[in-house]
Parts: structure tokens; C-alpha cells; sequence
């Protein structure tokens, strides 16, 4: 059992790379410090734990835009 739920394994399922991870996480977790609502019931919890069970929920979507070039 990992001491942070959910643990990395389980959150990297739900997008395409741990960039997009960290990048969407802290986006939301600023929506929620500029005082946006929780999706969940969130008492007692920090924006960026708030942020990152919300995507493991899978309750927040993301686009990557189409004239993004990977390497």
C-alpha cells in the first residue's frame, strides 16, 4: 500500500504522461486557491489534493492541442 493515495501508478492511467499529470493538477489547484468549487467533497483538503483526486475520479478532462510538436 503507497502512503499517498492515490499513488503515481493509478494517476499516470488516467492521462497521457506524468507531464500532463503535474501540468493539470497544478492548473486545477489554482482554480481552486482563485476559489473555483470542488468537485468532490473536499473538507479539510489542500487545493493539490483536491486537484489530483478529482482526476483520479476522472471528473476533469483535458486537450492537447493539435499543433503540439513531440519529439
Amino acid at each position: 500500500m503507497s502512503i499517498v493515495e492515490p499513488n503515481i501508478v493509478e494517476l499516470s492511467e488516467k492521462v497521457d504522461c506524468r507531464y500532463t499529470l503535474v501540468v493539470e493538477a497544478s492548473k486545477r489547484a489554482r482554480q481552486l486557491v482563485d476559489e473555483k468549487e470542488p468537485l468532490i467533497d473536499a473538507k479539510d483538503m489542500k487545493p493539490l489534493k483536491i486537484a489530483v483526486e478529482e482526476i483520479n475520479r476522472g471528473l476533469l478532462t483535458y486537450e492537447r492541442d493539435a499543433d503540439v510538436v513531440e519529439d
